[in-house]
């Protein structure tokens, strides 16, 4: 039985969402419905995609009985409510990333989740990336010795997004890419919270944050920083630095597909779109896709991948480095 997507947003994401669906079986993955605040947008969306069925509300798409997981591609600030009417409404989730605006309401979807009994993920395609996957083996077998020190870069220049720097949209570089050096580092020190968190950056006039630095420390001396900016390109990039060698991630180092270790190179083609892309190498959503999948087939309700933990010290570390900086959102008062 194919897994059969329901898709929340008829945005952008949901778009190279689709795109990527389709270099997968049509025998393991179809999507059954799209929905939109706006029927005509879904309907759209459903004709360009071959989507069969297209609604103009978001709780006609949580009670629709044949959809098995939805892919939810709102906005940041919508996440937390729309998260919560599909997780009440007994459906399975992939959240798109940052999970929730703080970690009250990341705490409050898996609660949700746990009450209802469904699968639910918090969208870090990164982790599912055959890239990761293998800087995963390769430090369980300590392929580098000791890691001693991490290092993350992600820089865009995203200042003409409205979603990127206006404070009600829940905009900022933290939550829209900071989070993805975050979650790398995380995934390295196998989800360790660390001993201290320092963080600075520099605010817009909106409020949000246009560039931080994070530095954290880790137990037995390691280190990681994270440098990340809607202002200006960076390296993007991501290293390991261990006491044997180094493993390098090439940028882009959220949807990765070269890895260089000890100076040896490792290309991980991605398949070709059938339409145009919005963002970069977004047929690698198809991994997460997969690994919901084979999490819904063996029973699961979150992902080994990514699990929950994770995402809660994700959001933990986000809201203090936050508080640090000075970036307060409406959601942290509510």
């Amino acid at each position: 039985m194919a897994t059969r997507w329901g898709l929340c947003s008829a945005g952008n994401i949901s778009h190279d969402f689709s795109v990527a669906i389709k270099t997968l079986p049509p025998g393991d993955h179809q999507i059954a419905a799209v929905a939109a605040r706006s029927l005509e947008r879904a309907q759209e969306f459903s004709k360009r995609h071959g989507v069969p069925r297209a609604y103009g509300s978001y709780e006609e798409l949580a009670s629709d009985p044949e959809i098995d997981v939805v892919y939810l591609g709102v906005l940041h600030t919508e996440h937390w409510r729309v998260g919560l009417l599909f997780l009440k409404a007994g459906k399975n989730v992939l959240c798109e990333k940052p999970f929730a605006m703080n970690s009250r309401q990341v705490r409050d979807l898996i609660d949700a989740s746990r009450k209802s009994n469904v699968f639910l993920m918090e969208a870090i395609w990164s982790r599912c990336f055959p890239v990761h996957a293998e800087v995963r083996r390769l430090l369980a077998e300590q392929a580098v010795g000791e890691v001693k020190l991490v290092k993350a870069y992600f820089g865009s220049p995203q200042l003409h997004i409205p979603r990127s720097v206006k404070k009600e949209l829940g905009g900022g570089a933290l939550l829209d890419i900071g989070v993805y050096c975050l979650q790398f580092v995380l995934m390295v020190f196998n989800g360790e919270r660390p001993e201290s968190i320092q963080a600075t950056g520099v605010l817009l006039d909106s409020g949000v944050d246009e560039s931080m630095v994070v530095v954290m420390k880790f137990s037995r001396n390691r280190m990681a920083f994270c440098t990340f900016s809607i202002a200006v390109p960076l390296p993007n990039d991501a290293t390991i630095s261990g006491t044997k060698g180094t493993i390098r991630v090439l940028g882009p180092m959220h949807c990765p597909t070269t890895l260089v270790v000890n100076e040896k190179e490792t290309q991980y083609p991605l398949p070709e779109p059938c339409l145009p892309l919005n963002f970069t190498n977004s047929t690698g959503l198809r991994y997460e896709a997969e690994e919901v999948r084979q999490c819904l087939l063996k029973g699961l309700k979150e992902s080994p991948r990514m699990p929950l933990a994770d995402s809660v010290l994700l959001t933990e570390i986000m809201d203090e480095a936050r508080k640090q900086v000075g970036v307060v959102f409406n959601q942290d008062s509510q």
